[in-house]
């Protein structure tokens, strides 16, 4: 009888402990969950319009999503119409009896629209839920099957529909073309060499890339894996190179499709790097990559060269100025787009004989613009930039033949455009003032007008909202074109005639507009549909306005608060960080909801994002290079500043709660925040960040903190790098931190957070460590699991409370 009184004794203290789901559910979380993404994927839908112009004409089609499903639209400007593309309700019915697949009006599963030249006829793809019949020949596996595809032609006017004949097909697109100017020749590069093949085997190519009777001529024999053509930019590719695969190279024609120049970077002697993929079956993977570090000497280095395509013959050009210098041949076309008819040709910056290019020393205090003129052997410095810190630049626009030019340039302290001739010459300012131009939108020849955004300059702004302004060469006639106290994001047509201007801040409803080139509204496009999400108790953000450390410099930011917010609480406040110094973390035109944000403040915090100084590059130089030779350090006072003034202004933030999160840079800065300040912030997750920028890549690092060029005895050039790192300050640990890091990060490398895990188990520090395997910088699917531990962390250290004894329920 005692053995069975203690059994239930005992049974009922295990009872006890066991959690309770009832009772373990708390109000933070149910809010939380309210706006998983995937719940918020069926709130909101489309919140621009993206303009598809004719080839020919004014008009554009584009398409919408709304809770009434997708729908697409032809906007004729010049009679101020928009029109339906499609009669869904029909569109569906015949789209039914074809494919034999129900559809419906509000669900069409439309894939890849385009217009064609004659402005009426268009074409689509519809995949079947069928799999695709495999033909005799098909040597595809079985356990493989495709969805059968059906192409369809639209003609516009008379609503009527066709079903495309294999042959009649669109022919697919090839990325790995570079089409001449006058449509006869493909360039394109193979196994690290350069290619060419005529436009017409090019066009068998697109029916079938492996067609036998393809010719190809190999312009270059000398290629190889880290210096050749046609090789992936983003370290992220590891797809072998010498495959046999066609590649596209990021080249420039010459208008008459004589020549074409490309940089060709020697990677040879810059070191490697590498990462353990754990998760690759069946056994873990090494992958290597190139990766240099700040004040290696073994750097990549740029050539440039020029091909003859009446020769097929290569010849280098003479650049060098400075040891490891880069080249930029900074022409794109202005909004560069692939109409949908077919591929646009790149074609440099100048006439038939001549173009321009940029020359930048390593330290970036040094920039030329520079010409080259065929037939010559070296490039010539025409406009040289020098400054003490860091330079930017924006693509030079030539016009008028190529006989001027207009210049981006910061040389006064803040950014805007400068006139010269073709020789070097400054003929005029053509801006001028406290503010920043961002970049040239179009130059119209004829009217000798340039189209260009720039922010700051209206008073009494936001100084972060972008407009679009014309302004005449010589710098009279400067005009606004959009209107109203928002972010513009714009969209010109070829004939600089009309714009669609897509506005909106933190705290509005996205809309969008047609307008002409003088500013004037032609009529309204589409408001974005955010019924479900105000359904859901959607609340936007709120703005603020504080001063930073110095007492002077106005920052401004965003707060973001739990939509069932009450004002007689009392909130912890996390402040979401990113240094910069080529961005900051506060987004000013209308942002979906964002786990770093606003759906970290529904799990019962205020969040905040605010700039700093040394952060934001729109505003003027000195705020921009506040922090150069100080990355550790520079945001830190100012952030603290922000808090402690949103505390004294409003009652309901707890000064005594103060948590810190960031990213990338902002997991750098969070950590070097509550190491820095451990009294002020209780608690930080520091996310992927590049705590020891000894050994994160040269470019970021060298940039914005600076590097310092010497000259040793011998005569070599040499670059001395040196920045305090966050394991040196580990030892200050008071608070609550936990590092989190994808164990694939080939950007900021796992050893940065690794170093820091090091220098804290070194001091005798507690802290936490979270690992997210097969992840890269991003937290790719594992970003709903990381939010939830986030917000496990934050409520257990600053709310005191947590559902972390419970498995993360939410999806």
């Amino acid at each position: 009888m005692k053995i069975r009184i203690l059994s239930l004794m005992l049974l009922g203290l295990a009872l006890q402990a066991m959690p309770s789901v009832a009772q373990e559910r708390l109000p933070e979380y149910l809010q939380a969950e309210k706006f998983t993404r995937e719940k918020l994927n069926t709130m909101l839908f489309s919140t621009k319009v993206d303009p598809h112009w004719f080839p020919t004409g004014n008009d554009f089609w584009f398409e919408y999503k709304t809770s009434e499903g997708t729908s697409w639209y032809v906007v004729d400007p010049d009679a101020r119409r928009k029109t339906p593309l499609f009669d869904r309700d029909e569109l569906a019915s015949q789209l039914t009896e074809i494919v034999h697949d129900p559809f419906e009006a509000r669900h069409l599963p439309i894939q890849n629209l385009k217009v064609k030249e004659d402005g009426r006829t268009f074409t689509f793809e519809v995949t079947s839920s069928q799999d695709k019949k495999p033909k005799k020949d098909d040597k595809k596996k079985a356990d493989t099957p495709e969805k059968e595809v059906f192409y369809f032609s639209y003609d516009y006017p008379t609503r009527k529909l066709t079903l495309l004949t294999e042959e009649a097909k669109e022919p697919k697109r090839l990325d790995w073309a570079s089409v001449s100017p006058d449509g006869q020749t493909v360039v394109y590069a193979k196994d690290c060499n350069l290619y060419r093949m005529s436009i017409a085997d090019y066009r068998k190519a697109q029916k079938d890339e492996k067609d036998s009777t393809i010719v190809e001529i190999q312009l270059t024999k000398d290629g190889s894996e880290h210096f050749g053509y046609g090789i992936p930019y983003s370290i992220l590719n590891t797809d072998t190179l010498c495959n046999g695969k066609r590649r596209g190279v990021w080249g420039y024609w010459s208008p008459d499709s004589k020549h074409f120049v490309t940089v060709v970077t020697d990677e040879r002697k810059v070191k490697d790097l590498w990462v353990i993929n754990s998760t690759a079956s069946p056994r873990p993977t090494l992958e290597t990559y190139r990766y240099q570090m700040p004040g290696e000497m073994d750097a990549p280095e740029d050539h440039l060269y020029i091909f003859d395509m009446t020769t097929n013959t290569r010849k280098e050009i003479r650049t060098a100025a400075w040891k490891n210098q880069t080249l930029a041949i900074e022409n794109r076309p202005l909004q560069m787009k692939e109409r949908d008819a077919e591929l646009i040709p790149v074609v440099w910056q100048g006439d038939n004989n001549r173009f321009f290019l940029t020359r930048s020393s390593r330290d970036l205090h040094r920039i030329d613009v520079c010409t080259y003129t065929i037939g010559q052997d070296s490039i010539v410095p025409i406009v040289k930039e020098r400054m003490n810190t860091y330079q930017e630049t924006r693509p030079i626009q030539v016009f008028n033949g190529g006989k001027e030019f207009i210049q981006w340039s910061e040389r006064d302290g803040w950014a805007h455009l400068y006139l010269y001739d073709d020789q070097g010459n400054l003929k005029n300012r053509i801006t001028k003032g406290p503010w920043h131009v961002e970049r040239v939108v179009k130059v119209d020849p004829a009217t000798r007008t340039i189209y260009f955004t720039a922010n700051g300059r209206e008073a009494n702004e936001n100084p972060y909202y972008e407009h679009l302004y014309k302004v005449n060469a010589d710098g009279s006639g400067l005009k606004r074109l959009t209107e109203g106290e928002y972010f513009h994001e714009t969209d010109m047509d070829d004939d600089a005639r009309f714009i669609v201007d897509n506005y909106s801040r933190v705290n509005t409803v996205p809309n969008a507009v047609l307008i002409d080139r003088n500013g004037n509204k032609v009529m309204d496009l589409q408001e974005s549909d955010f019924s479900q999400l105000f359904a859901a108790g959607y609340q936007f953000p709120e703005l603020f306005t504080v001063k930073a450390a110095d007492g002077v410099t106005d920052l401004y930011g965003v707060m973001y608060k739990p939509y069932n917010f009450d004002s007689t609480k009392v909130y912890p406040i996390v402040d979401y960080v990113y240094p910069g110094p080529q961005v900051e973390a506060v987004y000013y035109p209308f942002t979906r909801m964002s786990v770093r944000t606003d759906r970290l403040a529904q799990a019962g915090f205020i969040v905040i994002s605010v700039g700093q100084r040394g952060g934001h590059p729109s505003r003027s130089k000195w705020y921009h290079n506040y922090g150069y030779g100080n990355m550790r350090d520079y945001p830190l006072a100012d952030h603290k500043a922000a808090v402690e003034q949103l505390a004294a202004r409003y009652k309901y933030i707890d000064i005594d709660r103060v948590g810190i999160h960031g990213h990338s840079g902002g997991g750098f800065m969070s950590t070097a925040a509550i190491l820095q300040y451990p009294d002020f912030y209780k608690a930080a997750v520091s996310c992927a960040g590049n705590h020891d920028n000894r050994i994160y890549n040269r470019w970021w690092s060298e940039t914005h903190h600076g590097v310092k060029e010497e000259i040793t005895e011998k005569g070599d050039t040499t670059f001395v790098y040196k920045i305090a790192t966050n394991p040196e300050i580990a030892k200050q640990l008071k608070g609550h931190l936990m590092l989190v890091h994808g164990d694939i990060d080939n950007n900021v490398h796992p050893a940065n957070t690794i170093r820091v895990v090091d220098a804290l188990i070194r001091a005798n520090k507690r802290f936490e460590m979270l690992i997210l395997p097969g992840q890269r910088h991003g937290f790719g699917d594992m970003d709903e699991y990381f939010y939830w531990r986030m917000v496990d962390f934050f409520s257990r250290w600053l709310n005191g409370k947590a559902e972390d004894s419970v498995d993360i329920p939410r999806r």
